[in-house]
């Protein structure tokens, strides 16, 4: 169980030659290779996935998403965590206008983060009597957005730059029927087939085509900006900065500050509430032999996949049984337990890396000869109290202690060859592989069986010291 809190301790390498954890691995059904997040090819279709919020998981096409600035409108981060924020609801006493001598309760509405306690008390923010998280430009209670002072500044270079886009688009137009020079010296004698008719039709389409390019060349006028001005001057300091002490507590990090780039405050009291940025499904792809690894559902609050490749689901996993007491160069048993996770019994074998490319062990490891048998996958075996396995495959006690339904316990023994560093092993792991998806000729035909091998590496802690 030691995996689950920190799966960084048993790892597998990848074809790429990186280091990572089972759960975040894939297994190329078609080339039969590892591939982990930095070698595969990460696909986003604009006409199939689209972004999503992944707070209120709400959907919305690539057009929309792109006027709101990739940002939910209903949703908003903590400024000081960046955790979503929770609405919290509370009573004040509001006067009643037909008596203004009376007071009525009225129920008001905040935000609040659940982690660090920050709330929109904390910059002033006044409750508002709408509860929902929308954004409103009016007086009617919903929450209001700052204003961006430099948001005419930033508007009037896009208009710009949308501008230089078209006349490069209207001249790229214009090269493509560029008039070429005419080679109808015969006209008189080849006029009894017909061709004089039809070039003169090309002709006259290839003109229409350029005038209409030269129009829209014409009317792709760019407007000249007013160049930005550089300033010399700056506000001076506040002249309290050099004799009242620093309140670090009050001052922004540069984390909060990059949240708001277009605010960027240097007080806690200036962080307003952020609004969410919108995900993306996202598909992967193998780089090798291009197959789909991964591809998600369209509907952003479907949990399942189309495909899903992981190798947590087709490769045995391996994990610490439970902590060990190590001592310098005194043999130690070490209890490993692999897991099979396919639907048929999987046989495994453990065998010893070459030392002259194994970088990464620092203590010798005594493994297991024979090869060992794993039971299938069953949901229902889990309610079996696994008395009978080890009857069942003959297991040898001193090198398969237990057996319960898929999970077996194997023993390693270890020698610590450090003293201050952690106890690093590395061996191989070699397991039988039902391909399946080779299509098969006829139903009696079994899937190929392959022999899959991988590199496995173990941290299994530091020395005990005396």
């Amino acid at each position: 169980m030691a995996t689950f809190l920190d799966v960084d301790l048993v790892k597998y390498l990848c074809s790429c030659g990186k280091k990572r954890p089972v759960c975040r691995l894939y297994l190329c059904r078609h080339c039969l290779k590892l591939r982990c997040g930095d070698c595969v090819l990460h696909e986003v279709r604009k006409l199939v996935d689209t972004p999503y919020c992944p707070n209120c998981l709400e959907n919305m096409p690539s057009a929309e998403a792109k006027l709101k600035k990739n940002r939910c409108s209903n949703c908003f981060d903590c400024p000081s965590c960046s955790h979503t924020l929770a609405t919290r609801a509370t009573s004040q006493m509001v006067s009643n206008p037909e008596d203004p001598n009376k007071s009525t309760p009225k129920k008001m509405y905040y935000m609040a983060c659940g982690f660090c306690r920050w709330t929109t008390r904390d910059v002033n923010i006044a409750d508002k009597s709408v509860g929902k998280f929308y954004v409103s430009s009016n007086s009617s209670g919903g929450w209001e957005d700052l204003e961006n002072p430099d948001a005419k500044r930033i508007f009037s270079l896009l208009e710009q730059y949308q501008q230089i886009a078209q006349k490069e688009k209207a001249e790229k137009e214009r090269k493509k029927y560029v008039r070429r020079r005419s080679y109808m010296t015969y006209a008189a004698s080849i006029d009894k087939y017909g061709l004089t008719s039809v070039a003169a039709k090309r002709k006259s389409l290839s003109t229409n085509v350029s005038n209409i390019s030269l129009k829209e060349n014409e009317e792709a006028v760019i407007t000249q900006l007013k160049p930005a001005e550089p300033t010399g001057e700056f506000e001076p300091l506040p002249e309290d900065v050099f004799t009242q002490p620093l309140l670090l507590d009050k001052i922004s990090t540069i984390s909060q500050r990059h949240a708001t780039p277009e605010f960027q405050p240097s007080e806690t009291t200036s962080m307003y509430p952020v609004h969410k940025h919108l995900l993306i499904r996202r598909s992967l792809r193998c780089k090798e032999c291009e197959h789909n690894l991964c591809k998600p559902e369209f509907n952003p609050i479907s949990i399942k996949f189309k495909i899903q490749l992981v190798a947590l689901l087709h490769i045995p996993e391996i994990r610490i049984f439970a902590p060990t007491d190590l001592v310098f160069k005194k043999e130690t048993k070490v209890i490993l337990t692999v897991c099979n996770p396919a639907a048929y019994n999987t046989t495994i074998e453990l065998k010893k890396m070459d030392p002259e490319s194994d970088d990464f062990s620092n203590s010798k490891a005594e493994l297991p000869k024979k090869e060992i048998i794993l039971s299938r996958r069953d949901d229902a075996a889990i309610y079996d109290d696994g008395s009978q396995g080890q009857e069942a495959f003959k297991d040898d006690h001193n090198i398969v202690p237990f057996r319960k339904a898929n999970k077996i316990g194997v023993i390693v023994k270890v020698t610590p060859q450090v003293q201050k560093e952690n106890v690093k092993i590395s061996f191989i792991l070699r397991h039988d592989h039902r391909n399946t998806t080779i299509s098969l000729p006829s139903e009696n035909q079994e899937p190929q069986i392959v022999w899959l091998e991988h590199k496995v590496f173990i941290d299994l802690g530091p020395v005990k010291q005396k």
